[in-house]
């Protein structure tokens, strides 16, 4: 049986009513959300694609990009920024993603139309000053050092670029050393002024205030933005990859063993299965892999799994810190637990408990204004919709058991292994 399509979704979202999605003559869409149960606003600016524009010798440059937007205009300095967020208490950020970068707004209700016009002036105008630039880049440089003694975040590293070549996927959104050292303030206006326009931006928001009010307030300071002479680039997805094995021996107290699978994306009518089966995994203390090999067995310090959702075919992977001296059990181990997806489907009551928890967890997420606004920002710049909400909902409260095993044999079946430690415990099993 296969899982039902998510790209054909329900008109209308359940999270907040009323509600209101309209696109500007500009082809900007605003997403405006009423949501009564406290006085914010907040609003998210989402800006397509992101770092997926980046290339090898630019990585990173929309993490930079999102450091600096915020610390100059043509209008305003860094300080004059702060001081007129931070005086009405108010907080004003951006930050970088694989499909997109965004601006975030959120103020009390009563201070948001005086706030809107300066977080507008921000996402069309900033100047990227070239000592904030300078400043940013030390710091990327310092937290990129820093990510280098961490034994997750190097195999991870190694992973993705094995998943994804030289697609901008591959990338650590940070960047590298050579490639954030090589960075100008000009590669940074040039990225902007290619990349950033109305059609290609999303804006949503949610607060105690009526749709059309919060949509009428942003047409007025967004309604004239008109896009660069400069063409929109093309951008390409990711190739499949043959798996391999990845060793980076290190001098560190545990060894980091991970298995790394290109997932699919979430268009893909597979995608709410495999996320029941990563949050079934590696999702909390009564997680299979936590139980089974960290309390059962005594085989790791740390465990978990990942599957981030992708507008392209996305990472899948599950991972467990060990001793040295545990590094062939454990990983024997862990190829274990994830054959068994393959081997047969799962027991309907270890499937209801994983769908119970995502879904459970997913409530949660959505409460507040901020949560309410990033979540349906971020369905309609991915392209799915305003009804994502429910249909991703519907599909994961109805996988099965045998539409669970069919996605795990479809894409779990052969790893990347990536390992990282001590040279005696990673070196002999490089295969």
């Amino acid at each position: 049986m296969m899982p039902p399509m998510l790209s054909s979704p329900p008109a209308a979202p359940p999270i907040s009513t009323p509600w209101a999605r309209v696109e500007l003559p500009n082809g900007l869409v605003i997403v405006a959300v009423e949501n009564p149960t406290a006085d914010v606003v907040a609003a998210r600016f989402f800006v397509r694609p992101g770092m997926g524009a980046e290339t090898a010798g630019r990585a990173g440059l929309t993490h930079l990009l999102t450091s600096v937007l915020t610390k100059g205009t043509a209008h305003h300095s860094a300080l004059d920024i702060a001081h007129q967020v931070e005086s009405l208490g108010a907080s004003l950020g951006a930050e970088a993603n694989a499909d997109y970068w965004a601006l975030s707004l959120k103020s009390v209700s009563g201070d948001f139309a005086e706030l809107l016009p300066l977080a507008a002036e921000v996402l069309r105008y900033p100047t990227f000053p070239d000592a904030e630039v300078a400043r940013e880049q030390q710091l990327t440089l310092q937290s990129l050092r820093m990510q280098q003694e961490q034994p997750f975040s190097v195999a991870y590293d190694q992973l993705r670029r094995a998943l994804y070549g030289d697609h901008p996927y591959a990338f650590s959104s940070l960047g590298s050393p050579d490639s954030i050292a090589a960075l100008t303030p000009d590669d940074l206006r040039q990225f902007h002024a290619t990349w950033t326009r109305p059609a290609h931006t999303v804006v949503s928001i949610a607060g105690r205030m009526p749709p059309q009010a919060l949509i009428e307030t942003l047409a007025e300071a967004l309604g004239d933005w008109s896009a660069p002479a400069v063409p929109f680039p093309q951008l390409t997805a990711p190739a499949g990859r043959t798996p391999g094995w990845l060793v980076y021996p290190q001098d560190t107290q545990q060894v980091i063993v991970m298995l790394g699978y290109l997932g699919p994306s979430v268009w893909s009518p597979d995608y709410a299965a495999i996320k029941v089966l990563s949050t079934y995994l590696g999702n909390g203390l009564s997680s299979r892999l936590f139980v089974e090999l960290r309390e059962k067995r005594g085989l790791a310090y740390e465990v978990s799994a990942f599957y981030s959702t992708r507008q392209h075919p996305a990472a899948f992977g599950v991972y467990l810190g060990t001793a040295p001296g545990n590094t062939a059990l454990a990983l024997d181990s862990l190829q274990a637990e994830m054959a068994r997806l393959c081997a047969a489907p799962l027991p309907e009551e270890e499937l209801a408990v994983a769908k119970s928890k995502l879904l459970g967890q997913y409530a949660l997420g959505k409460q507040t204004s901020a949560q309410i606004a990033h979540l349906l920002g971020w369905y309609e710049t991915l392209g799915l919709g305003l009804g994502f909400d429910q249909a991703f909902q519907a599909a994961v409260a109805a996988v099965t058991p045998e539409m669970a095993h069919a996605a795990a044999c479809r894409y779990l079946r052969q790893p990347w292994v990536s390992l990282v430690g001590p040279a005696g415990a990673v070196e002999p099993l490089r295969v």
